[in-house]
């Protein structure tokens, strides 16, 4: 987005319309990971980030009863509110650890997405696109490891921690690119150990070479790509199943102390483990918290939710911080969309993808801003310096050196952005 006072027609962007509009009044782990936590305090201002969390609220938290209350309003529903360290900002009591590492986080108050499905909008804030019936775009971590490949890494580059029905995908990029799921890290990833001796293992694997070379033979030419891709599928599993990577994934060895600053909840385990794998070298990891869609018993439900983030976030932040991974890793924590001003006749509120709020924190992004604001009264929809869904997306993007507008060919020979938004300049340091 130019930001310069004289623009010319062919630089203004939705958001510097909108905006103008509204002026008017309109060390566990491997010796790679310890070289990145190196490499990232000593990287100069400006770097790219390299790496993505992505903490999704399953469900949709509401941000009135989270990080935008108006406890003085016929909307705000009775919530207490405690100071954060941004001045003037405000969250709900039980977000208190949250509030005190904002020094280090923007908030954005102003999200707007054009869905107000749970499936629909959980597609939307994954890709940062409409669904679209003629094909399935890529997630944000599918473009990560897409544009920004690691050679270096034996376990997956793109890991999705109790993912809810809709885990993270590589769309048209291919489902090599989809997420690898797990669920609580409290128990071993599945099906990673061999149920047999290493020597007996060996002779399976070379007898299964041997009939895959009898089976290529009979290929036409034109199916080699395949055969390929199934032959790397294989090693990288193997190279997955004797890594010792693969350490990244457990917390049996995590001292009580650090489990219970996390909140020993499958929430946190799943944070904890988000930051071992971003000092491994993972790219992108998606941790869910499910649970926030409260249509009835709002209060009641909002704040359990709420006491298991915060402890979770605030610990995420500040180790990423300690190990010297926070420059370097990009963090975004919200819901698909947030919940309506009205409460209705059940005590709940219902979906409201009109203007809701996002944490945004690390690899470039500023610390302590507040982007946007909504109505204290509920009465306009709009809120004001709207972001976009897709803004959101670009900006992610741009901090990692990813050029957002670049065109990639579908499997049908469809060139598709990467992004269609617009880069939220005033969200970066």
């Amino acid at each position: 987005m130019n930001t310069s006072p004289c623009q010319s027609p062919s630089h203004l962007t939705r958001r510097s319309l909108l905006r103008g509009a509204s002026t008017a009044g309109i060390s566990w782990l491997t010796p790679l990971g310890d070289l990145l936590a190196v490499e990232a305090e000593t990287a100069p201002q400006g770097k790219p980030a390299r790496s993505v969390i992505l903490l999704w609220l399953g469900g949709a938290a509401s941000q009135l009863d989270t990080f935008d209350p108006h406890p003085t309003t016929k909307i705000g529903g009775g919530v207490k509110t405690i100071p954060t360290a941004i001045k003037g900002v405000e969250f709900v009591t039980g977000l208190e650890q949250t509030a005190s590492v904002m020094q280090d986080v923007s908030l954005i108050r102003s999200m707007v997405s054009k869905e107000g499905d749970h499936e629909r909008a959980f597609y939307n804030i994954k890709t940062g696109y409409r669904p679209d019936p003629t094909l399935i775009h890529p997630s944000i971590g599918a473009i990560v490891c897409h544009e920004l490949p690691e050679a270096k890494i034996e376990i997956p580059t793109h890991v999705s921690i109790l993912p809810n029905q809709w885990p993270a995908r590589g769309g048209f990029f291919g489902a090599q690119f989809d997420a690898f799921q797990m669920y609580d890290p409290k128990f071993p990833v599945p099906d990673v150990k061999a149920r047999v001796e290493d020597k007996r293992m060996d002779r399976r694997l070379e007898s299964l070479s041997v009939v895959e070379r009898a089976f290529a033979q009979g290929r036409a030419p034109d199916m080699d790509q395949t055969r390929t891709l199934h032959q790397v599928s294989m090693q990288r599993a193997r190279n997955m199943m004797t890594s010792d990577q693969l350490n990244a994934f457990n917390v049996s060895d995590v001292p009580a102390k650090e489990l219970n600053a996390y909140g020993d909840t499958p929430f946190g385990r799943g944070c904890l483990v988000a930051v071992r794998l971003i000092q491994a070298g993972v790219r992108c990891v998606e941790v869910t918290l499910n649970g926030w869609d409260t249509h009835a018993n709002n209060f009641e439900g909002q704040a359990t939710q709420v006491k298991i983030l915060d402890a979770a976030y605030a610990s995420l932040i500040r180790d990423l911080k300690k190990r010297g991974l926070l420059e370097s890793t990009i963090v975004v924590c919200g819901g698909e969309f947030g919940r309506t001003p009205k409460i209705n006749n059940v005590g709940g509120r219902d979906h409201w993808p009109h203007g809701f709020s996002m944490l945004v924190a690390g690899g470039g992004f500023a610390g302590g801003r507040v982007i946007g604001s909504t109505d204290p009264e509920g009465v306009k929809k709009e809120p004001e310096n709207p972001v976009f869904v897709e803004d959101l997306h670009a900006t992610v993007q741009d901090l990692l050196g990813i050029d957002s507008s670049k065109e990639v060919m579908t499997p049908i020979g469809r060139p598709m952005a990467l992004s269609k938004g617009d880069v939220v300049e005033e969200l970066k340091a």
